[in-house]
């Protein structure tokens, strides 16, 4: 399975438009960015999957010169996860995108219904509704999409397994700290874990909510409620017993000195599981 990682910043990505920050201009120095988050997968067979439709779908794919996908997942229906889908028109003559069955309380709809509803005009895309825990196969690998916490709407983390080789991808999705045990379970072992890690706990000062999910030395693991500070996707790792872990949909808030550590992921790093 080769994995490469076509986005791996937060909604503004980094370098941020207008930004000047240290972190920014790091990145800018560097050569590298953190554009919103996607990540493309190639089976052992020659099968492609899209995770997430980033907004910076056409630049992605350029970049990389990656080839469209034959099948895709959507994590959640965020904007930064969701609106590249728009971008597959006249790309492809067929794309199944399989997305959660279960209602959100929030919009009333499951995340399937939502991305059938916003993208009915493109005909190539069957939107496929998978329950949560259920296993299907596509483009040679099998996929679980599984709960995760991201309020206020629902979100899910996903598993990649080769159907060939037996490689394992997991992915936390946008979340918080707490993930059910459950979904845990489904996402331990894996050879490689993209965990969400936003900002450095400190800046948990600057959250109107702070930070919650303390570890016994009282760090927070996450900011407000959303997503995992950088210590709580580092713990993560630790806690599901990956073989490596690389933080994604980091923002331009951590600072510079750290914002490209090895665990941090920039676009374009490419995996061979």
């Amino acid at each position: 399975m080769e994995v490469t990682l076509l986005g791996t910043g937060d909604t503004t990505g980094t370098p941020t438009v207008g930004c000047d920050c240290d972190t920014c201009e790091r990145a800018r120095s560097m050569g590298v960015e953190r554009t919103r988050f996607s990540v493309h997968v190639e089976s052992a067979s020659g099968g492609t999957l899209l995770i997430d439709f980033s907004p910076d779908f056409r630049y992605q794919f350029l970049r990389e010169d990656c080839d469209p996908p034959d099948a895709a997942v959507v994590t959640h229906i965020h904007f930064d996860h969701l609106d590249g889908l728009g971008n597959v028109y006249r790309l492809v003559d067929e794309l199944p995108v399989y997305a959660t069955d279960e209602t959100d309380p929030t919009t009333g709809e499951s995340v399937a219904q939502t991305v059938r509803g916003r993208y009915d005009y493109l005909d190539a895309v069957s939107v496929e509704p998978t329950a949560p825990f259920e296993t299907v196969e596509t483009a040679g690998l099998e996929l679980t999409l599984v709960p995760v916490d991201h309020p206020p709407l629902l979100c899910y983390g996903l598993l990649v397994e080769d159907s060939e080789t037996g490689s394992r991808l997991a992915l936390s999705g946008d979340t918080s700290y707490a993930i059910p045990d459950r979904s845990l379970d489904v996402l331990s072992g894996a050879d490689l874990l993209l965990a969400d890690g936003i900002v450095p706990a400190e800046n948990c000062e600057y959250h109107p909510m702070g930070g919650r999910h303390h570890d016994d030395a009282g760090v927070p693991r996450t900011f407000g409620d959303k997503h995992m500070t950088i210590e709580g996707a580092r713990q993560l790792g630790d806690r599901l017993d990956a073989t490596e872990t690389r933080l994604v949909h980091l923002s331009h808030y951590i600072p510079a000195d750290r914002a490209f550590a090895e665990d941090m992921a920039v676009d374009g790093a490419r995996f061979e599981l």
